[in-house]
């Protein structure tokens, strides 16, 4: 029986190989197409749902029930199935043993990096730098490639303005333009120039869409989102992935707008499909499609995969309501045979894309973990990925004579909890901590370690005069706060979004010390660090930053590099200000200092009409901790000379905005550059400030750069309800170090 088996499948290979040989393009979309077109008609009903369905090993209960479903040809994909050697033995037996021979595609969570973790996404954001972001995704897909995976559920692209949602440590921010460019390098760094190359994965742009619009921050939860914010904020790092050509999407969880995005024809269908052309294939998330049940949209498991499959969701993640229901659905002709193949045929493409078909394995001589290469780009993003918040007197950097610093903190020695969130493949002990790596720059005798809280949320105070003692008889203090790992992350997220545990405290017993005071903050989002910032004499924030988080702190904290990260996110004083982003409305009675009055300085006989009536609040005011873009560097750069080709853009034209930067400090550095458009009266109201490009320059000491932004009128577009359009008027734009300076000028559109 089984060399008949052979021989059939021989005879199906060699019809197909002479078809395609006869048929298309050689190695174009024509030639892809009808290779998928002889395919798919030889293919049974069975066949086709099978490739619809995607299996994790546990959930579907082993590795036997695994290994029966692929040679029953009952899945086309597997996740969470990762070594060359088993991934190669899983691709035989679909390969070899099923009937048609289709290979799968092995899916993984390769979020930040694979072996070589890199910092957080959000932290990336920060390094405002999208080849080093590109790089260091490609590092990431060589190394994950190798152990056979082949396609990444990254990047993470949702927009959020809620520093309490855990996975805004996945997010690249706030701002719909800095997303998109870092959105586009991603997919290129996952996917290299070919995709048919052994080391590209298929990029997976998601979670498609709203996700992190979610309600009070709770993951999961129910978002409204109005169509001009929809398009013209949460869809355009999507746009991006798209036109860098990401081969798939994921459908998110969330309720969009009362219709569960796993099944809003809306966004896949009409956005997607039609609008945008795409011709991957959609992913549900983890059960999404089961989860239309909880969320009161669908009866049962049937009316699950009906919705989700008309929806345009074409491959189901583990949960089995299509496996399950497909054939009654068609029966009962709630779907069609056409929407069956359609599908199907989206996710050969890919395949062939990615040169499955030809080559199948994985290289099992091609493992190349942790490369001393590698590891430099890993060192070198973290540092870039860093945000100097403060530095009084030019606090840092510190000089590697100094004769003892004092190291305390949770997070100086915390190997697992500074590679971050969705770091399943991460070893800890292949991360270097700042201890390890202040001890190697400047000696082991000359730093005394106190750990004083064991982690983060600690708050047992026992050890705290051990630390005192040790700052009162050190030169310098470096405290590393933050939070664990598990405190962001999928599921993870916080009311309050201060320090946890005791750290704040002890913070406060260091400062009054009198030393020098140095608060380096790891972390999976923005805190609320007003007390701790203002404690400090030198503030760095440094997020999560990956295997080699600590060798890149010592470099910045002894002066080899300056910090040259900006801000992707809004800093707010408080979990009571949120939501506060910078391109936020300016209102019908927008505030400013003479409005404001403090909380505390109102008067107990107050008159009713005495506190200015204006947008803020009485104890947050009416502006951020720190605004967006913001960053400091050891040297400093002076704005001069704005200057802007024409008074006016016509329709069809440029406008070129140019500035002198100057590096007028002690040391070479860069600087990211930024510019912003205010539209001052539109047919729907505009934000006070919109990001319209940045620059990374690097300048000598005492160098000048002439840093030059085009404007077009596509980057005044806008959707404003009803269709997209670039409206006449005034407008203003500012050259600037952050969202709240710079150089300003003016310019119309005719």
């Amino acid at each position: 029986m089984r060399s008949n088996h052979y021989f059939s499948v021989f005879c199906i290979l060699f019809i197909s190989l002479l078809f395609f040989s006869c048929s298309g393009k050689q190695g174009g979309k024509d030639s892809v197409d009808s290779k998928v077109n002889a395919l798919l008609s030889q293919m049974t009903l069975d066949e086709k749902i099978g490739q619809m369905c995607q299996i994790d090993p546990g959930a579907i209960g082993g590795q036997e029930k695994m290994e029966e479903a692929v040679r029953e040809g009952q899945c086309g994909s597997v996740l969470n199935l990762f070594g060359a050697r088993e991934v190669n033995a899983i691709q035989a037996i679909a390969v070899k043993e099923s009937r048609l021979g289709i290979p799968l595609i092995i899916g993984r969570d390769v979020i930040h990096g694979y072996r070589t973790v890199f910092p957080i996404p959000l932290a990336m954001a920060s390094s405002w730098d999208p080849d080093v972001v590109r790089e260091a995704f490609r590092i990431s897909s060589v190394e994950a490639s190798s152990q056979g995976i082949r396609w990444t559920f990254a990047p993470m692209i949702d927009i959020t303005w809620d520093p309490r949602w855990g996975r805004i440590a996945e997010s690249c921010g706030e701002d719909p333009y800095l997303a998109s460019a870092l959105a586009s390098a991603m997919v290129e760094g996952i996917q290299g120039d070919s995709l048919n190359d052994p080391t590209s994965l298929a990029a997976c742009a998601k979670h498609f869409a709203g996700y992190g619009f979610s309600e009070g921050g709770r993951d999961y939860n129910t978002t409204y989102i109005s169509e001009p914010v929809l398009r013209n904020v949460v869809l355009k790092p999507f746009k991006a992935a798209k036109e860098a050509g990401a081969q798939t999407f994921m459908s998110a969880f969330n309720d969009l707008n009362g219709v569960p995005a796993s099944a809003n024809d809306f966004t896949i269908r009409q956005i997607l499909r039609k609008e945008w052309g795409f011709d991957g294939f959609v992913v549900s998330d983890w059960g999404s499609v089961e989860e239309l049940i909880s969320h009161g949209y669908a009866e049962n498991e049937k009316d699950a995969a009906s919705k989700a499959i008309n929806a345009g969701v074409e491959m189901e993640m583990v949960s089995r309501t299509y496996s399950d229901n497909i054939k009654q659905l068609l029966d009962e002709k709630k779907i069609s045979m056409a929407q069956i193949d359609e599908a199907v045929s989206n996710i050969l493409r890919v395949k062939y894309r990615l040169g499955l078909f030809d080559n199948p394995y994985a290289d099992t001589a091609a493992e190349d973990l942790l490369s001393a290469s590698s590891l430099a780009h890993a060192r070198k993003t973290a540092r870039e990925s860093a945000v100097l918040l403060k530095n009084s007197d030019k606090t840092l950097p510190l000089s590697k004579k100094i004769n003892s610093v004092a190291v305390i903190g949770p997070l100086a020695d915390a190997p697992r909890d500074q590679m971050g969130t969705w770091c399943f493949d991460g070893r800890e002990e292949n991360s270097v901590t700042p201890l390890t790596a202040i001890r190697e720059m400047i000696g082991m005798n000359r730093v005394k370690y106190v750990e004083a809280l064991e982690y983060s949320r600690d708050k047992d105070t026992k050890y705290f005069r051990k630390a005192v003692d040790a700052a009162r008889a050190a030169d310098a203090v470096i405290f590393f706060a933050g939070e664990e790992w598990s405190l962001s992350g999928e599921g993870q997220c916080r009311g309050e979004i201060s320090l946890p545990g005791a750290q704040s405290e002890l913070i406060s017993l260091l400062a009054s010390t009198g030393r020098p005071l140095i608060v380096v903050v790891m972390a999976g989002r923005p805190l609320a660090i007003a007390k701790e910032l203002a404690d400090a004499d030198a503030l760095l924030y440094a997020w999560h930053g990956g295997t080699m988080a600590g060798p890149a702190l010592a470099d910045l904290i002894f002066g080899d590099e300056s910090p040259s990260g900006k801000l992707p996110v809004t800093f707010v004083k408080g979990a009571g200000q949120i939501p506060f982003y910078y391109y936020r409305k300016n209102t019908g009675r927008p505030a400013s200092a003479k409005s404001w009055t403090p909380i505390d300085s109102i008067s107990r006989d107050n008159q009713q009409t005495s506190l200015g009536y204006r947008s803020s609040q009485l104890d947050y005011g009416y502006t951020p901790l720190l605004p967006f873009g913001f960053g400091l560097s050891y040297t400093t750069f002076e704005y001069s000379d704005l200057t802007l080709s024409s008074e006016s853009l016509s329709d069809g034209g440029t406008l070129t905005a140019s500035a002198t930067i100057t590096n007028t400090g002690d040391m070479a550095a860069d600087e990211v550059v930024q510019c912003y458009v205010r539209d001052r009266v539109g047919s729907i109201t505009r934000p006070v400030k919109e990001l319209k490009g940045f620059q990374r320059i690097h300048l000598e000491k005492g160098e000048k750069a002439t840093v030059e932004f085009v404007i077009t009128p596509e980057n005044l577009s806008f959707f404003n309800g009803t269709t997209t359009v670039t409206e006449p008027g005034h407008f203003d734009l500012w050259i600037a170090p952050d969202s709240e300076s710079g150089l300003h000028g003016e310019f119309s559109f005719k």
